[in-house]
């Protein structure tokens, strides 16, 4: 999959298949709409392009008021959304910047100025609630009408839904806010997951006996926060069960940036105690065990991590436990 920041790029091709949206979480939604366009864009030839926006938009308008409150809780990383986008079979992206300039084109000169002579869409699939343009001015009916006037076809996607349920990022994000990880594994089709690079960090897990690897997360305010059993894929040939903290680390730091930080129950010995840095993990948040918390010391923090490790480690057996009843 290329991706591009920005669609003023020579390698851009000279005509695709385009559908376009913030795709936060690449939920099942998202996915059906991506299988869509790219059924598409194979009977006409084209290659498949999805546009999406960094920052998110209302993150933008959000600083813009000057109340950071109205923005978002962010369900992936950049990253994670591009990974899903390539994994949904996706041939180009275009990152586009969500700035002033941007969000002040009038409908009119986002079609013109965007999906005709930026992109050169021949063909664009929306969702049924899009909106476009200065003011969120533009629609499915406008767009559609210009498609006629220059030359590409427009068509939309109904809403997806799993149970009854709407499937939408706002569906998302609610569910991961009250930390039901099974509802959320429902609604986006596999577990949820944060991915990234091993990062050096204080060190201090080694001193509490809880040796950990440090994940950033690349926005302030994560879709959710707590003590998770969770299961890391990228350190060894298999996956490794343990447990996570995703929050500010409010005992030790509290310094406003959100970190993933992970204890393995069995640390791949080939790795040594350095041989994780630098490594891309995923890891998979799959059940809450409670929200993140603040200790009067050391001493209690290391006796509530001993205790989140005892409680993954029960989680993880009743799961093998489910998982033999299955079976037989």
């Amino acid at each position: 999959m290329q991706v591009f920041r920005g669609f003023h790029h020579a390698a851009l091709s000279p005509a695709c298949a385009l559908t376009i949206g913030n795709f936060d979480g690449v939920h099942r939604g998202h996915q059906a709409m991506l299988a869509l366009l790219r059924n598409e864009a194979q009977h006409r030839g084209l290659p498949s392009a999805v546009m999406t926006f960094e920052p998110h938009p209302r993150d933008f308008f959000a600083a813009l008021a000057g109340k950071p409150e109205l923005a978002p809780a962010r369900i992936a990383t950049l990253r994670d959304k591009l990974s899903e986008l390539e994994r949904c079979g996706i041939d180009q992206v275009v990152v586009l910047p969500f700035d002033r300039r941007l969000a002040s084109l009038t409908p009119d000169e986002f079609i013109d100025q965007v999906l005709v002579n930026g992109l050169h869409a021949q063909y664009v699939l929306v969702g049924d609630d899009f909106r476009f343009g200065a003011k969120r001015a533009g629609d499915y009916d406008f767009l559609d009408a210009a498609g006629g006037q220059r030359g590409f076809d427009v068509a939309r996607m109904l809403s997806y839904e799993v149970h009854g349920t709407r499937v939408s990022s706002s569906v998302v994000r609610d569910a991961l806010a009250v930390g039901d990880m099974n509802q959320v594994a429902g609604l986006l089709g596999r577990p949820y997951s944060i991915s990234g690079h091993v990062i050096h960090g204080q060190k201090l897990g080694r001193d509490l006996g809880c040796r950990t690897m440090n994940v950033r997360f690349g926005h302030q305010k994560p879709a959710t926060r707590g003590i998770f059993a969770v299961r890391t894929h990228g350190l060894a040939p298999h996956p490794l069960d343990g447990v996570a903290s995703l929050g500010v680390r409010p005992t030790v730091e509290d310094a406003g940036r959100v970190l993933l930080e992970v204890h393995c129950f069995d640390w791949p010995a080939n790795l040594g105690t350095e041989g994780g840095y630098g490594k891309i993990v995923r890891v998979e948040l799959l059940h809450k065990l409670r929200d993140e918390a603040r200790y009067d010391g050391l001493e209690a923090l290391q006796a509530a991590i001993h205790q989140d490790i005892s409680d993954a480690r029960v989680f993880f057996e009743s799961q093998g436990r489910q998982t033999t009843r299955d079976r037989i």
